[in-house]
């Protein structure tokens, strides 16, 4: 099937599509179900030493609907972990809007866990921070969110014949339930509000001051498409956001994607250890 072909397929039913990989990933790693997903934002692959060896590693092109990865700080793989007494799916990368992507492309991954029988999806980013007090390097629970990107993963989808309602309730969009394990793991972990953009340029220091304006902490270009599928397919989502800078504006100097990616592999073991910490605890 080309690419072509299979974006058209996962445009007019991405559940389907969704379905027939995790089927993929079951015959690939042997492993018919799995429980948990961990999906690793930029800069955050060496989380997965809290994790443990995976028993199979998984190339995304291996698996129909995966698009062509492009962010050099991420890597096109999905792991299956033996963890505790939990089968995880590790992806050590995931596709952007900024590459080019759908919608349905960008919420593959997430649905592809479903599908494959994992009820918690972990999302973790790297993002800039907006509110006074945060710092370079702290890690923030995300408690809410802002879709700035003008579109959603749902769009499109058709409801019945199976496929859950589309007019999904977003209240608890980030599991409260799961957020108070993670403070169990790590009491010093803050909470706060992220926005995602479509990026892939940074934010002007008047885009900031809006952000802020609307109530935002965090700042990236990932993560809420993801959280809307998973919900749409009554999953519980825990984010785990590493500030990797802050907003234009808010210091000096300019903002490089080389030192962000070096702040955030700089808290990737700490992030890692937080999951193991959630996931023991599940």
């Amino acid at each position: 099937m080309s690419r072509r072909s299979s974006n058209e397929t996962m445009a007019s039913d991405p559940l389907s599509e969704a379905t027939q990989t995790a089927q993929t990933l079951a015959s690939l790693t042997g492993r018919p179900r799995h429980d948990v997903a961990v999906i690793l934002g930029t800069g955050l692959t060496a989380a997965t030493e809290a994790l443990g060896e995976p028993s199979a590693r998984i190339a995304f092109e291996q698996l129909p609907g995966f698009p062509r990865a492009t962010n050099a700080a991420q890597r096109p793989e999905v792991w299956s972990v033996a963890l505790d007494d939990h089968l995880v799916l590790v992806f050590l990368g995931r596709p952007h809007l900024y590459e080019g992507h759908t919608p349905a492309e960008v919420a593959h991954p997430v649905r592809t866990a479903v599908a494959a029988g994992c009820r918690t999806v972990v999302i973790t980013n790297a993002s800039g921070g907006l509110r006074p007090g945060l710092a370079p390097g702290d890690l923030v629970l995300i408690s809410d969110h802002l879709n700035l990107t003008g579109i959603s993963t749902l769009t499109g989808l058709s409801a019945g014949q199976g496929n859950p309602n589309v007019f999904v309730d977003l209240t608890d969009a980030w599991s409260p339930r799961l957020r108070e394990l993670a403070l169990e793991v790590d009491g010093s972990l803050r909470e706060g509000v992220y926005a995602q953009l479509p990026g892939p340029h940074f934010e002007t220091p008047a885009e900031i001051r809006m952000l802020r304006g609307l109530g935002a902490h965090l700042v990236g270009m990932s993560s809420v498409l993801e959280a809307i599928a998973a919900r749409h397919l009554d999953t519980e989502v825990l984010g785990l956001s590493v500030v990797a800078n802050l907003g234009a504006g808010m210091a000096l100097g300019s903002a490089s994607s080389t030192s962000l990616v070096e702040v955030a592999r700089s808290r990737a073991a700490r992030l890692g250890r937080i999951v193991r910490g959630v996931m023991s605890r599940l």
